[in-house]
C-alpha cells in the first residue's frame, strides 16, 4: 500500500505561539533559525521551510497570533459601548496589566520585536509600523469622539492629545522591560487620566 506522507510532528498553531514568544522575547533578527526549529520540537530545516516558506512568513504568523491573543487588550480603545475616557482608561490599565505579567515576554511585540533593523530587514519594521497606525487611530478616534459627544471641549487639541496617550502607551513596554511593576505604572495612568478630567472640568465651566 502506497504510503501518503509522513504526518507533521508538530502542531502548528502550537509552533506559531512559541514562534511568537521567542520573536517577542528577542527581537525579529535575534531570533535565529535554529531557535525557532528547537522550540518547534527540533524540526528539521527542510521540514521549517515545507512548513512556513520562510522565516518572514513565520513572523507575520506571529504576528497575527499576538494580535488575536494578547494585542486584544488594545481593542477597548475602539469600543463605543463605553464612554471614551472609560475605553482610554481600561485601554491603558489592561495593556500595563498584560505587559508586566510574567507568564509571557514583557512589553508589546509590536513596540519591542524589531527596534532595530539590518537594512534589508526594514519591511519588518513597516509590518509591525502598520499595526501600531491602526492603534493610533483607534486612539484618535476615541479622543474625537470625545470632542463630539461633550466629554471634552471643542477646543481640546487632538493631536497633542493623542501623541500624549500613545507615547504612554508605548513607552510602557520599556518601563516594563525594565522590571517597573504594574502597580507602578497603574498609578501613572492614575495621574495620567487627571489630565483628561482637567480637560473636561474646563468644559464644564465655559457650560
Amino acid at each position: 500500500m502506497p504510503r501518503t506522507g509522513r504526518p507533521r510532528a508538530f502542531n502548528r498553531d502550537e509552533a506559531v505561539a512559541a514562534a511568537m514568544v521567542l520573536f517577542w522575547e528577542h527581537g525579529y533578527e535575534s531570533t535565529s533559525l535554529a531557535q525557532l526549529r528547537a522550540a518547534m520540537g527540533n524540526i528539521s530545516a527542510a521540514s521549517f521551510y515545507a512548513a512556513f516558506d520562510s522565516k518572514e512568513s513565520l513572523f507575520r504568523e506571529a504576528v497575527d497570533k499576538y494580535l488575536s491573543t494578547y494585542g486584544q487588550v488594545s481593542e477597548c480603545f475602539r469600543d463605543t459601548s463605553l464612554t471614551s475616557r472609560a475605553a482610554m482608561e481600561q485601554g491603558l490599565r489592561q495593556s500595563a496589566r498584560m505587559q508586566t505579567e510574567h507568564s509571557h515576554p514583557l512589553g508589546c511585540l509590536l513596540i519591542l520585536s524589531a527596534v532595530n533593523c539590518s537594512p534589508g530587514h526594514h519591511h519588518i519594521q513597516e509590518i509591525l509600523a502598520k499595526e501600531r497606525e491602526k492603534v493610533h487611530g483607534w486612539l484618535k478616534d476615541c479622543i474625537e469622539r470625545a470632542v463630539v459627544n461633550g466629554e471634552l471641549p471643542e477646543s481640546t487639541d487632538i493631536p497633542m492629545l493623542v501623541t500624549l496617550f500613545e507615547t504612554f502607551l508605548r513607552g510602557i513596554s520599556l518601563q516594563a522591560r525594565d522590571g517597573v511593576p504594574y502597580e507602578t505604572i497603574d498609578a501613572a495612568i492614575t495621574q495620567l487620566m487627571s489630565v483628561w478630567d482637567a480637560l473636561s472640568a474646563k468644559r464644564h465651566r465655559n457650560d
